[in-house]
């Protein structure tokens, strides 16, 4: 079985922090926008008035914006009761000023959070970027109130220009990517299995993927990771 191919948030500070995603994303929406404007704003202009233009006016291209891609990490610590605030909690420094970063200048009061890139696998690699807004969602707490399950979501502008995003689908250098599915009441892993790959008997992989000995012990609101089957 081939082993599977995480990805990561590498975080550009001093040590190089590396956050590797529990979950691999299911989706990773990418935009671009290159702005277009025209050689003059009044054009229609006639004796000291504007009037309206009679024809279109050819575009002049003006360069491209920073892009952005949104990213939604799950991260999950239930299996060793420890706080998952331990991994979120980089997310949120990576947010915060540094001023141990490269051109930081205390008398001019330059400083800035680190850049972070994105990357899974081979060829699929972000810009990089600056994280510019970050919602951490708490979603499962121990007894005690530990919080052990978190959901977050991260707005990314890039911050300079790099070789970014290849052509290569982003699934294509794993070969068994995963999704995730919260385990609703009164479901069971032969359902889940019926539901994913339209065949009940297949519960066995998401037993083996989730390390779970006892199908029957499956708890609702647990997430599972599901495997992509490599044959039919």
């Amino acid at each position: 079985m081939a082993e599977i191919e995480k990805a990561r948030l590498i975080i550009q500070n001093q040590k190089k922090t590396e956050i590797e995603c529990m979950f691999n994303p299911e989706t990773i929406t990418i935009h671009r926008n290159n702005r277009w404007g025209t050689s003059d704003d009044d054009t229609g202009k006639g004796k000291g008035q504007k009037t309206a233009a009679k024809t279109i006016t050819e575009l002049i291209y003006q360069g491209p914006d920073h892009g952005t891609f949104g990213l939604e990490l799950w991260f999950d610590t239930t299996h060793k009761g420890t706080p998952v605030t331990k991994l979120t909690g980089q997310l949120l420094k990576a947010m915060e000023v540094d001023k141990n970063l490269p051109g930081s200048n205390e008398g001019a009061n330059n400083f800035r959070p680190p850049a972070v890139v994105f990357h899974w696998g081979k060829d699929f690699e972000s810009w990089p970027a600056v994280i510019t807004s970050l919602t951490i969602q708490f979603t499962y707490f121990s007894s005690e109130g530990v919080p052990l399950r978190a959901k977050a979501d991260l707005s990314l502008t890039q911050y300079k220009d790099a070789k970014a995003f290849g052509a290569q689908n982003p699934t294509s250098g794993t070969p068994r990517p995963h999704r995730v599915h919260r385990v609703q009441p009164g479901e069971t892993l032969d359902r889940i299995s019926a539901q994913y790959y339209g065949d009940a008997t297949r519960w066995r992989q998401l037993a083996i993927a989730n390390r779970v000995e006892d199908p029957l012990t499956i708890r609702p609101g647990s997430l599972l990771s599901v495997p992509k089957l490599d044959g039919p």
